[in-house]
């Protein structure tokens, strides 16, 4: 018989909803349940592509013992980590303080008012060196609960007094008056990260490890600003991008990157693909075709994995509705059974025989095969493995891949394909939004704008409803759990980027309604939190965690955080609209990096990369002119500029007023022809009418 979470629309709750064990979704219902019954709460917290997530599952949660147990003894809750990441950051929090780790899946143990006491990740059936079994934690959770409930009522009190402090120390004070930028402190970032790069196999720290996403586009940027660390920051980057796109981590066969990679070398991937981390490196990619590349990663080889990668986003993420969905599973079904990676891993038996009848003229295809599996260093035992070099490929080498890669895809699309976790989620597709319309230039492919309008279209009529942004959609229809600050900053980064692709006013406009309500519901008493004053989607349970206290992390997690994706948009539309309010404020948030950076710059990296924009201006470009091709080549060569964080505005001339201000008043030529005006600062230049004279200016800013 299906539990309570038949009804639910996330996946991952779905896949729980068939269980013995008595799920309630996080809602009241559950903690009034534990009141009645005065039994502790269980909390497991994880998400659709979990693979620990589904072991766990299949070993305990579909286990009648254990189930009985739980559901004597407790009630049980099921929360979607995706869908509710302010319930999930808290509970995390709890689980490092009292473990000093923590991972997905997260089995957190509360009083009935949502105080945890307990927690860990995952615990396996039978007891283990130095872990415990599941059964044995729910029964020394039990006696404890029972034999010493002071003792157990104290411990919650003071982890949650203490949690409260830190995410209240955590609270950015936008009160405070603005600071210009200190470029120092962005050279000395760049120098930091240079100590902490693996110079034998690229990217920062050890294993495991995950693409630095928001660290890349700061070094991108950095990059493309004159001083004397932009050399520096342009060899992290270049050899960092390399060593992800010619790793495991990159299949190089559908495009699309892996969550992270278990080995220092990239060679062994967690097959998962999320949105997040393919929107930030799609976008990356792109600024790294724009910004020419670099002799560790040339622009060539990184135009063909953002191609790549923005075919398997529009392919396997792109939804019937618009929009883009979660994630990709780490498992799929191989020899029939559930294997992790099975999708993407290849013995030399079966790549010789996909590629079976390509040969070239006069040639074995056997041998092709052979050449290829040994480029791609495939084991000679029957192991399967992934396709990957390790290396840039000789010109000979891309040629026989080129070659043999529509059968190799071919063959591999007879396979079992990794569930799909349709929830939509909104920042994340705001992130998506913005990557595809600064690929759609910088690739050279006019059609990704499309992609990204359906995206944008769906979060506009389907997410918001005019005054408040909802964080989850599923089949078209959007679910009630308010969107936190970075849904809110992530959809306006969208919706400006696909502005100035574009020229179209409403997504303009959609951003400057979306900034106009995160300023008014998130900020409180003069702090930024991450969540709408209230408590937004946490509900009693986690404000009871937190003693009260509210919240905001101001970290990069695998996204950029939502401080400082606001802080972006906010001083985007400050250089479009001219708004001092907006300038303020953004300038308020960065305001906080000296601190945040001390901790490390890569937990900083989109805040880094916005006070590297505010540090160049940015550079606002205005396009006006009558529709056509003359004024579409002086957009694409606004568009084409490196500038750190440029806002483009593109439309007809104006006399006077102007929907977007960095518009208004802006005339055409004496005869008609478009002109580009390049502000900075609060001063413009001469405006200039062809595109060799534009790239003078943008490169003189």
């Amino acid at each position: 018989m299906a539990n309570r979470l038949a009804s639910a629309y996330s996946r991952y709750l779905l896949q729980h909803k068939d269980n013995p064990v008595d799920w309630y979704p996080w809602g009241d219902e559950a903690f009034a349940e534990a009141a009645q019954r005065d039994v502790p709460l269980f909390i497991s917290i994880g998400y659709a592509a979990c693979h620990w997530c589904h072991v766990m599952a299949h070993e305990s949660f579909e286990n009648p013992a254990i189930a009985e147990a739980l559901n004597a003894r407790f009630v049980s809750v099921k929360v979607d980590r995706e869908e509710l990441p302010d319930v999930d950051s808290v509970y995390m929090a709890a689980c490092q303080a009292m473990t000093g780790q923590g991972g997905w899946p997260l089995s957190i143990f509360a009083l009935p008012d949502g105080r945890a006491f307990y927690a860990g990740t995952y615990f396996p059936p039978a007891g283990q060196p130095g872990r415990p079994s599941f059964r044995q934690i729910l029964d020394a959770v039990w006696e404890a609960w029972t034999e010493r409930r002071d003792g157990v009522e104290r411990q919650a009190a003071a982890l949650a007094e203490g949690l409260g402090g830190v995410f209240s120390s955590q609270l950015l004070d936008v009160g405070a008056p603005a600071a210009p930028v200190d470029a120092g402190l962005l050279s000395a970032a760049v120098t930091e990260l240079a100590r902490s790069e693996d110079r034998e196999h690229g990217g920062f720290g050890r294993a495991p490890k995950f693409p630095p996403s928001p660290v890349l586009e700061f070094l991108v940027r950095h990059a493309a600003a004159a001083g004397e660390t932009s050399a520096v920051a342009r060899g992290l980057a270049g050899r960092t991008l390399a060593a992800m796109c010619r790793s495991a981590l990159f299949d190089a066969l559908g495009g699309g990157f892996a969550r992270y990679s278990v080995t220092a070398d990239w060679s062994l991937p967690h097959y998962e693909k999320m949105l997040y981390d393919n929107a930030q490196l799609l976008r990356v990619l792109a600024h790294w075709v724009r910004l020419g590349g670099s002799a560790d990663f040339p622009a060539d080889e990184a135009r063909t994995a953002a191609g790549l990668t923005a075919e398997w986003l529009v392919r396997e993420l792109g939804l019937p509705e618009g929009g883009f969905a979660s994630s990709l599973d780490a498992d799929s079904e191989r020899d029939g059974r559930s294997l992790e990676g099975g999708f993407y891993v290849w013995t030399r038996a079966e790549l010789t025989t996909a590629v079976g009848g390509v040969g070239a003229a006069g040639r074995d295809s056997e041998d092709d095969g052979a050449r290829l599996a040994g480029i791609f260093g495939l084991p000679s035992a029957g192991h399967a493995a992934p396709l990957h070099a390790g290396r840039a490929l000789e010109p000979d080498e891309r040629d026989l891949w080129e070659r043999l890669r529509p059968s190799l895809l071919s063959e591999r699309s007879r396979r079992m394909p990794p569930a799909r976790d349709d929830k939509v989620v909104a920042g994340w597709n705001g992130l998506a939004v913005a990557a595809l319309a600064d690929a759609a230039w910088a690739l050279g492919r006019p059609e990704l704008l499309d992609d990204a309008r359906r995206a944008a279209e769906l979060l506009r009529t389907v997410h918001w409803d005019g005054g408040r942004l909802l964080r989850v959609s599923h089949e078209g229809a959007a679910a009630g759990v308010e969107g936190l600050l970075a849904d809110y900053a992530g959809c306006a980064e969208g919706a400006l980027a696909l502005y100035a692709a574009t020229g179209e006013e409403r997504w303009y406009v959609w951003a400057e309604e979306l900034l106009g309500v995160a300023t008014q519901r998130f900020v409180e008493g003069g702090l930024l939190s991450d969540a709408p004053a209230g408590g937004g989607t946490a509900g009693p349970g986690v404000r009871s965690a937190l003693a009260g206290a509210r919240s905001l992390e101001p970290h990069d997690a695998e996204a950029p955080s939502g401080a400082s994706l606001l802080a972006g948009s906010l001083l985007a539309h400050a250089a479009y609209s001219g708004s001092s309010e907006h300038r303020v404020l953004a300038g308020s948030i960065l305001a906080g990096l000296p601190h945040l950076a001390a901790q490390g710059p890569r937990v900083v990296g989109w805040l880094l990369a916005v006070a590297q924009a505010a540090l160049v201006g940015p550079l606002e470009v205005a396009v006006v002119g009558a529709p056509g091709e003359d004024r579409r080549r002086l957009h694409g060569e606004a568009l084409a500029s490196a500038s750190p964080g440029a806002v483009i505005a593109v439309g007809e001339a104006a006399e006077g007023e102007a929907r977007v201000p960095l518009l208004a008043f802006r005339a055409a030529a004496d005869d008609g022809a478009p002109l580009a005006y390049v502000c900075r600062d609060f001063a413009c230049r001469l405006p200039v009418s062809s595109p060799e004279e534009l790239r003078d200016v943008l490169a003189h800013g």
